[in-house]
């Protein structure tokens, strides 16, 4: 048995978990877990990084002694560093307005079908292109020597060396996903200096060893090495999906809904840019094709709006509510900023002549039932766009607490829905270290181990698909 700590990094919270790997054996224990509070401040919104990296500091002493370390986050944001490798300023966040139009100005330069057809990338309005060119004329990116996306300059505070991570790269939409490299020509015709990025790396090369600072603050004796692994955290939770063949579909529940298929090669045409798919690179070359949904995120808000009302007891009262008395799309851009959630969702549903959720359970059963129609909507155009038929859907992440999404997700798809492990991101950065240290094999060999030693949930579809694709037509006549 060897251990690994997995620094995972999301939207709300941090964690580090360790996981302990064994020729048939795979535990996971959370060792610490630290809040991710966004700060706004006059310029707009920032994340508090060293609060982050003290919890990883924090973390790391909790462990123990440890075989390595690896780091996953969430994608696109970025640190800006000078010459000397001080940060810039804090890192801004994703959610932040600074890339209202910018999508616009882009285009106007490298028209949207081209730049899919390069990047392969959805559109989203705070992929780090976007963030960049609204940088452009600040004083901080004209000082800046270097970026570093986030698990990259935590790795570069642990360690002291930089690298730019694959998996979260190809989040930027300065990727080309056949080749695995930069883009050159779309970084050029917009005027991006790719020498800003550290080299690439990929899942399982050594990203440096913890300085001798860090080794006194946690208590840990040395050399502990840290790890590359897929740094995005969809990369890492896609490596833990414990499918037995090809023929799956992914669902990454959290904040996010990421729902799509891995494949082998992009998909890179007209009608996929249209449907707003992404192709971002997974482990081994693969390519995570996927839609993102704004997920959890709309169940959050609400309930910090509420006063953070007991979870379990609302679920309950909204499996009472009637199925698709009303959805709103759970894709819209509409709902990406925070704040007056259950206004903004009654909102939709009133301008859409739909009956206007008034409870707490209305609407958390509306959300709900749009989530999981968003699911059937995105599985069953991949399946499509890809030629990629598929058996199972495996839904990992936060969301296979909630059994209730859980279940509308089968029965919207018409599809058995494995739901399980929670802690996929963490579980995926394990084993990507085992793997690196020579303790596991391939992507095969860690899904046989993922499925024997992790807790499976199966739920089986209930009823005809009818009434899903009435609200999906529901949505799309609006």
């Amino acid at each position: 048995m060897r251990s690994y700590a997995a620094v995972d990094l999301g939207a709300a919270s941090g964690r580090v978990m360790v996981g302990r790997v064994g020729p048939d054996s795979l535990e996971l224990s959370e060792a610490h877990r630290f809040p991710n509070r966004p700060v706004r401040v006059p310029e707009g919104l920032r994340w508090d990084v060293l609060s982050l990296y003290a919890g990883v500091l924090q973390g790391l002493r909790a462990a123990g002694q440890v075989d390595s370390v690896g780091i996953d986050s969430w994608a696109v944001d970025y640190g800006l560093l000078d010459a000397d490798g001080s940060l810039l300023g804090n890192p801004v966040h994703y959610r932040d307005a600074r890339t209202e139009g910018v999508a616009e100005k882009v285009w106007a330069t490298v028209p949207a079908a081209e730049l899919y057809a390069a990047t392969g990338l959805q559109y989203a309005p705070f992929n780090t292109l976007y963030q960049l060119t609204a940088a452009r004329e600040t004083r901080q990116l004209a000082h800046a020597r270097r970026l570093l996306l986030i698990p990259d300059l935590l790795a570069y505070w642990l360690t002291g060396e930089q690298g730019t991570e694959l998996t979260n790269a190809s989040t930027t939409q300065l990727i080309d996903p056949r080749t695995g490299d930069w883009s050159y020509d779309v970084a050029a015709r917009l005027g991006i200096d790719l020498k800003l990025f550290a080299p690439l790396r990929r899942p399982g090369d050594p990203a440096g060893l913890l300085r001798a600072e860090v080794l006194e603050e946690t208590g840990l004796t040395g050399p502990v090495p840290v790890t590359t692994v897929g740094s995005h955290d969809t990369a890492s939770a896609v490596a833990a999906v414990p499918a037995t063949g090809e023929r799956f579909a992914y669902i990454c529940t959290g904040t996010w809904s990421l729902a799509g298929l891995e494949l082998t090669a992009p998909v890179l045409t007209e009608e996929s840019r249209a449907a707003n798919f992404t192709n971002e690179l997974g482990l081994d070359g693969t390519v995570r094709y996927l839609r993102n949904i704004m997920g959890l995120w709309l169940l959050q808000e609400c309930l910090r709006a509420w006063g953070d009302p007991d979870l379990g007891g609302l679920l309950r009262e909204a499996a009472a509510v009637p199925a698709l008395r009303s959805v709103v799309d759970a894709g819209d851009a509409a709902f990406l900023a925070p704040g007056r959630m259950p206004e903004r969702i009654a909102e939709a549903c009133r301008a859409s002549g739909q009956p206007v959720p008034g409870t707490p359970a209305q609407i958390t059963r509306c959300i709900l039932d749009s989530l999981a129609l968003a699911h059937r909507r995105a599985i069953d155009e991949a399946q499509r766009l890809a030629d990629h038929p598929v058996d199972v859907v495996h839904i990992v992440g936060g969301g296979t607490r909630n059994a209730l999404l859980c279940r509308l997700t089968a029965d919207a798809c018409g599809l058995p829905v494995v739901a399980g492990p929670t802690e996929a991101a963490a579980l995926g950065n394990v084993l990507v270290q085992a793997r690196a240290h020579g303790l596991v094999g391939d992507r095969a060999d860690m899904r046989r181990l993922l499925t024997r030693t992790q807790p499976l949930t199966r739920y089986e579809p209930q009823g005809d698909t009818g009434r899903w694709r009435e609200a999906e037509a529901r949505l799309a006549t609006r």
